[in-house]
């Protein structure tokens, strides 16, 4: 029997794990170098344990949805 999410450690404990995890999601997906690429705004959902991070480079914006506890990147949508 495996624990509930919220008895299970986080590997996004924090902010800066999240937007490190953000910027290296963008770095491999879009080609870009990490000069060019500015974190725009984080938010960390309590309910779904889903961090949010919004990424900026050139003329391009996007959300990065991840999930906290396995500290994966599961959505890149592009605005």
């Amino acid at each position: 029997m495996s624990p509930g999410i919220g008895l299970m450690k986080r590997r996004l404990g924090n902010e800066k794990d999240a937007i490190v995890l953000a910027i290296s999601g963008v770095i491999k997906n879009y080609k870009v170098s990490e000069d060019k690429i500015s974190t725009l705004e984080t938010k960390f959902d309590d309910n779904s344990g889903d961090w949010y991070v919004a990424i900026g480079w050139n003329e391009k914006k996007a959300i990065i949805k991840m999930d906290s506890v396995h500290g994966i990147i599961t959505e890149i949508k592009e605005i």
